[in-house]
């Protein structure tokens, strides 16, 4: 499996919706909203999160994540002179669990080991990925109410 990154443009905006949209599927079906209203719901949260990235993160790298040239995923990383930040790492239901969130963190963990800069990522608590995250030697350093900040050490087992 070739797993490649390049970077978002305008023109990506309804795939990363849809990246976006799938990570609140699951979520969404416990509300007893209409379909056009979870619709309205998921598209100002979307916009609402890509603002908020581009003007906090203005130095990050925004990636679509692709699988042998098929957009799959996203991720967002900004790259400090003291960490490495995981912004945000999504992959689309129909590709998730085949290892391709695992290249893309092995990937980031070989950097963090060259670098010496610890990986640092926001998990919501809920989230099924935070057994897999510290299966990857990543640990809990906040609690910030829904979410978790997490990190992983250079160097640290997994």
């Amino acid at each position: 499996m070739t797993l490649t990154l390049r970077p978002i443009t305008p023109d990506d905006q309804s795939f990363l919706y849809r990246v976006y949209y799938s990570t609140r599927e699951e979520e969404l079906s416990r509300v007893p909203w209409t379909d056009e209203q979870k619709e309205a719901f998921v598209r100002m949260q979307f916009h609402a999160q890509h603002t908020y990235y581009m003007d906090q993160f203005r130095n990050a790298r925004y990636d679509v994540v692709l699988m042998e040239d098929v957009p799959v995923g996203r991720l967002y990383v900004d790259r400090r002179d003291t960490t490495i930040r995981i912004i945000d790492i999504a992959i689309l239901p129909e590709y998730r669990n085949r290892g391709i969130g695992t290249q893309i963190l092995n990937n980031l963990i070989a950097e963090s080991e060259s670098t010496q800069l610890p990986i640092s990522i926001h998990v919501e608590k809920f989230n099924r990925a935070l057994i897999w995250y510290q299966r990857l030697g990543f640990y809990q350093i906040e609690d910030q109410g829904v979410y978790l900040l997490m990190e992983r050490q250079p160097n640290a087992a997994a």
